[in-house]
């Protein structure tokens, strides 16, 4: 069931109803680092497999974000993002107090998340570096960031 969050003139919505696919994949090619070459079809299908927060001023989306979960033990937070001329109003954290406060993301025993510039901000809301990094390993595509 989507939920929805209000906060002066934003919302804050998990309805997949409401995502602009155009507004999120345009961030994602033209102004993310991590995503510069996905397509749209695995943009839409990353939505659709994942919990998703959309962040809106009126009827334009403005944000995003999602999780991939198996609602029970494990997320991975990503595609995090509040467009340009939005920044600078702490969208950004008001975003990140709706997903870590989200009745269904709770009592995991681990978050996991990758970037590259935005630890500050991630740290507030209780992220750290790997716990056992000599435990974890990946296997990354040839053009991972």
């Amino acid at each position: 069931m989507a939920m929805e969050w209000r906060k002066d003139e934003y919302t804050i919505s998990t309805d997949r109803s409401r995502l602009q696919v155009s507004v999120i994949q345009d961030y994602l090619v033209n102004g993310s680092y991590w995503a510069k070459a996905r397509t749209v079809e695995q943009t839409e299908t990353a939505i659709a497999n994942s919990l998703c927060f959309g962040l809106y001023l009126g009827g334009s989306q403005i944000g995003f974000a999602r999780v991939v979960t198996d609602f029970a033990t494990f997320a991975y937070l990503g595609d995090v993002f509040v467009l340009p001329a939005n920044q600078g109003r702490e969208l950004g954290k008001w975003l990140m107090e709706v997903i870590i406060a989200h009745p269904e993301l709770q009592g995991f025993r681990r978050w996991v998340l990758a970037t590259r510039d935005a630890h500050t901000l991630y740290e507030k809301y209780g992220f750290t570096g790997l716990k056992h990094p000599e435990r974890w390993m990946e296997k990354a595509a040839p053009d991972a960031y």
